[in-house]
Formats: C-alpha cells, structure tokens, sequence
C-alpha cells in the first residue's frame, strides 16, 4: 500500500490535477476549499453562502478520510476583505462551539480570483482506523 493516500470529494475538486486532500499515516493536509457549491460548482455572490459551502466541505473531506472535525488542528483562511470575519466567525462558532476545543486558526488578507471570497486549508490529525 502506498504510503501517501489522496483523498477526493464527490462535488467537490480542482480544476488542476490535484486532490482534495493527501493523507499520511494520521496526518490529513488539504488542498484549497473554496465556496464552489457542491451542485451547480458555481462561486455564490455572499462571503455568507461562500463560508457556508467551504465549512460543508471540511465536513465532507473529514468524512471521506474517515475522520471527523474534532480531528482539525488547525485551519488556515485567505479573505478577499480580511476585516470581515462576521460570516466566518458564525460558521466557526457553529462547527466549533466549545472554546476549549477549537482548533488554531489563522485568517489572511489575499487577493482571490474568479469571484472567490474566502478559501481555506486545513491540518488534521486522524486517529488510525486499525485502533478503533
């Protein structure tokens, strides 16, 4: 068995030939989440609907690594408008509720292309599946 896995999402991919995420042993690494919706694969206007899809998609890729979100370590955001955060936060706020649980994370300014308002990476620690 190869040790490095990638891992895909249904609805969910880039356009250059790179996965979702690459595994090794427990550790998770993914590429860039973007708001793409899942469906139409098209950028919604709203950063709020954008955050929405890129948290939707951290659920996904946790699932298909066969992890969950308590496995994230922490999570990297780039912003189109870095001072907004209000969106974000409510997503945040939502997947992490409990503040003695969250993972670290780390916002940026950045200039996204194609109508993209947020995206984001992430680092997980997945326990390994011969031990549950």
């Amino acid at each position: 068995m190869a040790r490095r896995v990638s891992i895909d999402v249904p609805g969910f991919g880039h356009a250059n030939p790179i996965p979702v995420g690459s595994r090794i042993g427990p550790f998770l690494a993914s590429g860039v989440l973007t708001g793409r919706d899942p469906v139409t694969h098209e950028l919604p206007d709203s950063l709020d609907a954008q955050c929405a899809n890129v948290f939707d998609h951290v659920r996904a890729l946790l699932t298909a690594a066969g992890g969950t979100t308590d496995d994230i370590l922490k999570m990297t955001f780039w912003l189109a408008d870095y001072r907004n955060r209000e969106a974000l936060n409510r997503e945040w706020l939502a997947m992490f509720p409990d503040p003695a649980t969250r993972p670290a994370r780390q916002a940026v300014a950045a200039h996204l292309d194609g109508g993209s308002l947020v995206q984001c990476d992430l680092l997980a620690v997945l326990d390994d599946p011969a031990t549950r």
